[in-house]
């Protein structure tokens, strides 16, 4: 009998050759992932898996910061339906773009069309944070070698300021992070055209990011004139893309901001100088501390013998023309978009001083990626990301479940009237103003957080303040959060 013949498929020496070939595969493709081009990747996907636990774990808990998640995600979801940015929370009838000049937060639209609310930004958020490390350790392990470039990319990850932003709800300069990261790490490997590229866009994220474009066409003409083959095309596009950020800048600032804003004018104007509240004198020992902060544990002070740091200077310079306390110290979003500028610097100045004859310099700047990433973790003991170690920050109490509950009682599509509290559990299905600025309009409902000693006589008779002649009666209360019905 011929046994061959009766043999089924995949058997004997064909099957054993056919299952060496898909080890082989496996091992080959186990490999690849192993590889130090892949490092990059691998750190991208820890910051966004830590970015995404930590925000939308504080959305969970209700302890959403400021009314700012609200307003962006009223714009994106007007933008998801095709309709005008309208942030009610800003004004009944708001035009966003009259306040900030942020279009690109558009390209959340489709997304939001989708997966409609508030953990949709915040996801998004988290990635595009997540997406800058791979420039930033990209570059580094390529000039440093894998172990350098690794401490640096994980420094730039913890970074204080990028953990702040993470924390703060959501905020328009989560586009800008990676887009400066990709400009600079282009500028570094001398990819001129690339680094005008990445940061043309810069200039549809905030009115004030043109001087930022403006600044890295400066870095990129001092670094290009020293490339004799690419270098002479490069220059003069550099040139535009300076004249391109301040012109664009100017006409945010000057007819599109006003041209949406009900009052004709620029909102932030008062902020610049002694205007409004400000006392007109900079706060120099929090100034100090954070250029401190900014340079020091994040770089060795290193830094400052690169160019690259130049793109750092128009958001430092509106923050000493502005003098308001919020813009300086590390408690806020305001410094994010300097952690990549700054650590990029770290690794030109790194790359630069390579060859030095100085054997202290050369001697710290060998040590200076792995200190710098010490501190960066040693610091985040006191950082957000410290909270991912501990089990409340996971947990939703039965009180936040109460709210909730509550707040649910709101039927879709109500008008409400609101503050920080429960405005991040409305603004997906309601039209959710400000408390206080109604302007003529009498919302169906008022939902408010007030301190635990506020009874619910005292939120009946301030919501009788708020509209005279209406009447508002209670749909329940809990845990310091007040739901009035109106009628």
């Amino acid at each position: 009998m011929d046994t061959a013949a009766t043999a089924p498929p995949g058997t004997g020496a064909e099957g054993a050759t056919a299952a060496i070939r898909g080890r082989t595969r496996l091992v080959t493709r186990a490999g690849v992932l192993r590889q130090p081009r892949a490092d990059p990747y691998w750190l991208a996907l820890a910051l966004f898996a830590a970015f995404t636990a930590l925000s939308v774990c504080r959305y969970r808990r209700m302890a959403t910061m400021s009314w700012d998640l609200g307003i962006f995600e009223q714009a994106i979801r007007a933008y998801a339906h095709f309709q005008a940015p309208i942030a009610d929370l800003k004004g009944p009838g708001a035009n966003i773009l009259g306040d900030h000049f942020s279009p690109i937060t558009a390209l959340l639209g489709p997304v939001y069309r989708v997966f409609p609310g508030p953990v949709t930004l915040l996801v998004a958020q988290a990635a595009l944070f997540a997406v800058s490390a791979v420039p930033v350790t990209r570059v580094a392990a390529r000039l440093l070698g894998r172990g350098r470039g690794l401490a640096i990319g994980i420094a730039y990850g913890v970074s204080w300021g990028l953990q702040r932003a993470v924390d703060f709800d959501f905020h328009e300069i989560c586009f800008a992070i990676p887009l400066i990261a990709f400009s600079l790490e282009a500028v570094i490997r001398g990819r001129w055209y690339a680094a005008l590229l990445w940061a043309a866009p810069l200039v549809f994220v905030k009115e004030d990011m043109g001087a930022t474009v403006a600044a890295i066409g400066a870095v990129v003409w001092i670094r290009a004139r020293r490339d004799p083959e690419r270098g002479p095309r490069a220059v003069p596009l550099a040139v535009a893309l300076m004249g391109f950020g301040v012109a664009v800048s100017a006409l945010a600032l000057g007819v599109v901001i006003p041209g949406f804003n009900g009052a004709g004018s620029y909102d932030y104007w008062d902020k610049v100088g002694s205007g409004g509240d400000q006392t007109g004198t900079i706060p120099f020992g929090t100034a100090l501390r954070t250029l401190l902060w900014i340079l020091l544990p994040t770089t060795g002070l290193l830094a400052l013998r690169s160019p690259l740091l130049l793109a750092a200077v128009p958001t430092l310079g509106w923050r000493f023309l502005s003098h308001d306390d919020h813009y300086w110290g590390t408690d806020w979003h305001y410094s994010a978009v300097l952690m990549p500028v700054a650590l990029l610097a770290l690794v030109d100045a790194l790359d630069r001083v390579r060859d030095t004859h100085r054997p202290w310099l050369a001697s710290y700047a060998r040590q200076l990626p792995a200190a710098v990433c010490g501190a960066a973790l040693a610091l985040s003991s006191s950082m957000p990301l410290y909270g991912l170690t501990q089990g409340a920050t996971y947990d939703k109490s039965p009180q936040t479940r109460a709210v909730e509950r509550l707040l649910d009682r709101i039927p879709d599509g109500a008008t409400v009237e609101a503050n920080v509290g429960p405005i991040s559990r409305l603004t997906s299905r309601c039209r959710v103003l400000w408390v206080g600025a109604t302007q003529d309009i009498r919302p169906d409902y008022i939902a408010l957080q007030e301190p635990p000693e506020r009874t619910e006589r005292q939120v009946i008779e301030y919501a009788g303040q708020l509209h005279p002649g209406s009447s508002y009666t209670p749909v329940g209360s809990t845990s310091g959060y007040f739901v009035l019905k109106r009628g």
